[in-house]
């Protein structure tokens, strides 16, 4: 089992604990506010068990009918999680409008959100590991649930404030009002997930200072070349594919200009994670002048 998979199979069970502690503090107290916080705890379970899955795929090789890998699977776990995001949002809004239309009294407040505070501690220790491994391992699912995690501990803070002061002012429609804050705050996390997803689905380019120390390498290690033009990246998962076409004088052999392809192969990979490195060799006389110029 990879890193990747291991860390997503340990969000499921955190995200188990931490649920479990939250509809325990909300069974204790009735509070709508805590009702959305476990609410979005489940979709936490949820979102994980669908990131182990994506991961699983996402780690198998190319084959004949995959030639480029099944990178792209954790795009479609993290667009899943984003989508079940925005329903737990849209079902805490319908219980914090009846909740306001009629505000109900909390039972056991004090110790609800003591319960609640535990889980959100051990929510905001869980989502820095998380995103300390999703960048590491560069895993769009990773980093999506840790994104969720993340969103949740907000969450849970604003939960935790809102229902201390219903304790000190009495004032109970304020515990509605504080799922619906905490709706919209969820609503926005889960439509961030699925546009970033979507960017990912469509190929989007690698960050610019990603795209300058590609081009940097390639002018530093590509002695014996003209230049390079027409660099391409695209993101899929934890791979990154870079192409770009390389000028070579119009005599130089087939073996010599292979031998500077290998060697730029070689530093880019070693120099970014991931790399897929594809490079079309030209003749001297499609040199463009405005390419990447080789030392």
């Amino acid at each position: 089992m990879s890193g990747t998979e291991k860390a997503a199979l340990a969000s499921a069970a955190v995200g188990v604990l931490v649920t479990a502690l939250k509809f325990t503090a909300y069974w204790l107290t009735g509070s709508l506010a805590l009702y959305s916080d476990a609410l979005e705890s489940i979709i936490n379970v949820v979102a994980a068990a669908c990131a182990f899955l994506a991961v699983r795929v996402a780690a198998q090789p190319a084959d004949e009918d995959h030639p480029y890998g099944h990178h792209k699977a954790e795009y479609f776990s993290a667009v899943i999680e984003g989508a079940l995001v925005i329903v737990a949002a849209l079902l805490i809004l319908r219980e914090a409008y009846f909740g306001i239309l009629d505000p109900k009294p909390l039972d056991a407040p004090a110790m609800g959100l003591a319960i609640n505070g535990v889980a959100t501690v051990i929510n905001a220790v869980w989502a820095m590991l998380l995103f300390r491994r999703g960048r590491r391992l560069r895993s769009p699912a990773l980093l999506a649930d840790a994104r969720h995690i993340a969103a949740d501990v907000v969450t849970s803070g604003g939960v935790l404030v809102g229902l201390g002061l219903v304790l000190v002012t009495e004032t109970l429609v304020l515990d509605p009002l504080v799922a619906g804050l905490v709706a919209l705050n969820i609503l926005w996390s889960g439509w961030s997930m699925v546009r970033d997803s979507i960017n990912g689905l469509m190929d989007q380019a690698a960050s610019p200072e990603m795209v300058a120390r590609i081009r940097a390498l390639i002018s530093t290690h590509g002695e014996g070349a003209l230049e390079a033009h027409d660099v391409r990246t695209r993101h899929a998962g934890s791979a990154t594919f870079i192409d770009f076409h390389l000028v070579v004088p119009g005599e130089m052999t087939v073996f010599e200009s292979h031998a500077i392809c290998d060697r730029l192969e070689e530093v880019i990979e070693a120099a970014i994670e991931g790399a897929v490195v594809v490079i079309h060799v030209e003749p001297g006389d499609q040199a463009k002048g405005r390419g990447v110029p080789v030392i």
